[in-house]
């Protein structure tokens, strides 16, 4: 069994692939300063809930952005699973060319997020991931990474709301009752889904203006589903998978 891990700065989405298929997940909150004993701990709670048990993880592979935690996933995976965690960085094969001016700062889920949709397109496409920033990410025909964009997310910009402006309350990110809202509450609410939501269509936009018009944007990250599909309209698919899916033909490519 084939345990993926997805280590984002606001949560930690991780699988369990068996016989190449995705057959579990799960998603926990990030903590920075979690130890590998806390991570085995984690995982074999989790695991436990399913029937499943640590012993049964042959092999394991990591993307991070969390850069203190990458080195406790490995020391959990020597303690607990007996093998070493293939960590997506430099030195690991991902069969797709970075051509960017410093291919080194590229994130592992951004280029993770490529490859997987790439894989399912085979052809230039999009990738717009809604985590603690709003990443683009852009593929050529020929499977190159070509480069992104990067813009604070959702929950970022409410939490900026309610630091910066002292009169406005915390608000929890939820769909608007309309349009214009008639509370405070409301008014943060649809500011913030369908601003995100018209930002998203207008990069999408002007992406497609210089790539073509029939290039695919495929959706991914957890906070996705606050505003696709039913706020956007640029956007062909949401994959709520596609990180993990990723890091199970990165992972393919290298053994």
């Amino acid at each position: 069994m084939l345990l993926v891990v997805d280590v984002g700065n606001t949560q930690t989405h991780f699988g369990a692939v068996r016989d190449g298929e995705l057959f579990e997940r799960w998603r926990f909150a990030t903590v920075r300063g979690s130890t590998s004993d806390e991570l085995g701990a984690a995982l074999r709670n989790l695991l436990a809930l399913r029937g499943l048990e640590l012993g049964q993880i042959d092999a394991s592979i990591i993307s991070s952005t969390v850069p203190e935690l990458g080195p406790e996933w490995s020391e959990m995976a020597r303690r607990y699973l007996a093998h070493e965690m293939l960590v997506v960085g430099p030195g690991v094969r991902t069969g797709m060319p970075i051509r960017t001016d410093s291919p080194r700062e590229l994130g592992a889920d951004r280029l993770v997020n490529a490859v997987a949709a790439y894989d399912h397109y085979h052809d230039a496409c999009i990738v717009v991931d809604f985590g603690t920033a709003i990443t683009y990410d852009i593929v050529s025909a020929a499977g190159e990474y070509l480069g992104g964009i990067i813009s604070p997310g959702m929950e970022i910009s409410l939490e900026a709301l309610w630091t910066r402006a002292a009169k406005l309350p915390e608000v929890e990110l939820d769909e608007p009752r309309a349009l214009i809202g008639k509370t405070t509450v409301d008014a943060v609410r649809s500011g913030i889904i369908y601003g995100f939501a018209s930002q998203v269509d207008g990069i999408i936009t002007r992406l497609r203006a210089e790539l073509g018009d029939d290039v695919p944007a495929i959706a991914t990250g957890g906070l996705a589903h606050h505003i696709v599909p039913s706020f956007t309209e640029t956007l062909d698919v949401v994959d709520e998978l596609l990180t993990l899916k990723g890091l199970q033909i990165v992972w393919e490519r290298n053994v």
